[in-house]
């Protein structure tokens, strides 16, 4: 059965591809653009009732909600492809508890900056500057532990690539890349070591490729 994943092109969605790949899963993408506002059809609504990317349909399995997404497959294909949740109970543990903190503490200042920086214009409202002021000086707080974490580990959930690491690709790219804001990442060694190994990937180069033909 191949999977059918809404919104591709987005950086949530970036991450659900990007965990298929690993878990050697078929899958097919259906664009969904929302500066047109096609995720409040009502066919969309009724796959996602918060008319938000990305959904997966799985034959007649629908998910939503990108983090919920990667540990389902990751869980449900532990043993195809690469095994991204760990071998005992306490290494899935750790990668669980790193996984929390990309969600409320890296993704939310990343999340502000791009908002604010690359799509206000798009979305109709002005940049704030104090948010993104605000959110690049919580977000180098939080790259700081980061860099204390991986002084002791070549991965945030131990020594393996795990769905915590994944899950930073999409908005790291970002704050790299269009954000121009990659000193962040390069003035700290081992967190810029550890993004090189994890956006060299296969899987996210092939992802990045699906995602921006």
């Amino acid at each position: 059965m191949v999977v059918k994943v809404y919104g591709a092109g987005y950086g949530s969605a970036k991450r659900v591809i990007a965990c298929l790949i690993e878990k050697e899963i078929e899958f097919e993408t259906i664009p969904i653009d929302l500066l047109k506002g096609e995720h409040k059809h009502p066919h969309f609504l009724q796959l996602q009732p918060f008319g938000v990317v990305p959904v997966i349909q799985d034959g007649d399995y629908t998910l939503f909600e990108s983090r919920a997404i990667i540990r389902y497959y990751a869980e449900k294909y532990k043993a195809q492809g690469t095994d991204l949740l760990g071998k005992t109970i306490e290494e899935r543990g750790v990668v669980e508890q790193w996984l929390e903190v990309e969600a409320h503490n890296f993704h939310p200042p990343v999340y502000n900056l791009v908002l604010h920086t690359l799509f206000s214009s798009k979305l109709g409202f002005p940049a704030d500057q104090k948010v993104i002021e605000e959110s690049e000086e919580k977000l180098g707080k939080v790259l700081d532990i980061y860099e204390e974490r991986l002084s002791k580990c070549k991965y945030l959930g131990g020594d393996f690539f795990s769905i915590a690491d994944l899950s930073h690709l999409p908005f790291t790219q970002y704050l790299v890349g269009d954000l121009g804001k990659e000193q962040m990442v390069r003035s700290r060694k081992n967190v810029s070591k550890w993004w090189d190994d994890i956006s060299n990937r296969p899987s996210w180069k092939k992802a990045l490729d699906v995602c921006n033909p």
